[in-house]
């Protein structure tokens, strides 16, 4: 299992990961701006590989370019399904490339999210986790229900209102969220129970005023775009679905729950370096200074005092010999 830290590694390891399919990508499409990702689905169509594409019926301002990008696909070979209309929106970012390797990420194929955004992406060869993705791509390309398997994988509205509060509630010492709109009054109170419980919970996004007692910081310096969530310092949740109550009930919405610790170290130093450029945190480390100089001057005196005591004590023994 690796992760995918956007901007820092760029669409490169998507590009590449198409390049290098021999018989098969599946792929869901939200929104697709990038030209190198196109070229190399039709490439893949090419020379050979079977390259399936579910587009999303629609998105906020960007419907023509989908049509735009199926009517490309099909003079290339590719087959094209468009997503039901019965849910509000297909946001789900799953590929799976030769039935052997899963991308679920939580950023689309556009610039804006790939080279100005904070986000993440996974990539697993895990079986079980791989299947389960296919078979929500073949329910929702033909327009099938979908029954979750995996527990590890996590689909809205399918299950991803239990996954995620069983996920929540199992924090015993530290939860690190990344969310851009932090609104559901459940997970909201779900966080503040931890909270009071003693849990150190810091959130790097917008939080709705249902958030009594909690705070969220603005990810300074870039778009903040990814859903993700780091528990403990044990498992991480990285997906396309948020705690806000649209991405969690009415939308399809695609993640994944990871215990590998080379991921969830990485994800939770990524959310330390960015939370230290916080205004929070920069207030922090400026009350820590002023209180280690008021310290440092508390103790020189202390000293001071202590010095004067020894010379005046060594003074009157030295006169008392005399």
């Amino acid at each position: 299992m690796s992760l995918i830290v956007e901007p820092d590694d760029g669409i490169a390891p998507l590009v590449a990961a198409i390049h290098k399919a021999k018989t098969s990508i599946d792929i869901g499409i939200f929104r697709l701006d990038r030209g190198d990702i196109a070229r190399e689905l039709r490439a893949a169509v090419g020379r050979g590989v079977r390259v399936r594409t579910l587009i999303a019926h629609t998105n906020r301002g960007g419907g023509r370019r989908l049509r735009q990008l199926e009517q490309d696909l099909l003079k290339a070979g590719a087959g094209v399904r468009r997503t039901d209309n019965d849910l509000r929106r297909y946001h789900n970012k799953v590929m799976v490339v030769d039935r052997a390797t899963l991308y679920v990420l939580g950023f689309n194929y556009t610039a804006l999210d790939v080279d100005k955004s904070r986000s993440f992406g996974v990539v697993t060869k895990k079986r079980e986790l791989v299947q389960e993705a296919f078979k929500l791509f073949e329910a929702d390309s033909l327009r099938q229900p979908y029954t979750p398997g995996a527990k590890a994988f996590v689909v809205s509205p399918a299950n991803a209102r239990a996954r995620l509060a069983a996920f929540l509630r199992g924090a015993r010492k530290q939860l690190l969220v990344y969310d851009p709109k932090l609104t559901d009054p459940l997970m909201i109170r779900i966080l503040q129970e931890r909270a009071s419980a003693g849990v150190s919970l810091r959130i790097l996004g917008k939080l709705s005023k249902r958030g009594v007692g909690l705070t969220a910081e603005k990810l300074p310096g870039r778009r903040l775009h990814v859903r993700a969530i780091v528990r403990d310092g044990q498992q991480a949740f990285v997906g396309s679905q948020g705690l806000r109550k649209l991405e969690l009930d009415g939308r399809r919405e695609g993640g994944l729950i990871v215990r590998d610790p080379k991921v969830v170290a990485r994800m939770a130093a990524v959310f330390e370096s960015d939370w230290a450029q916080t205004d929070r945190a920069l207030r922090d480390v400026k009350d820590t200074r002023k209180d280690e100089k008021v310290e440092a001057k508390v103790e020189a005196k202390a000293d001071e005092v202590e010095a004067k005591v020894e010379a005046k004590a060594e003074k009157a023994e030295a006169k008392a010999r005399g």
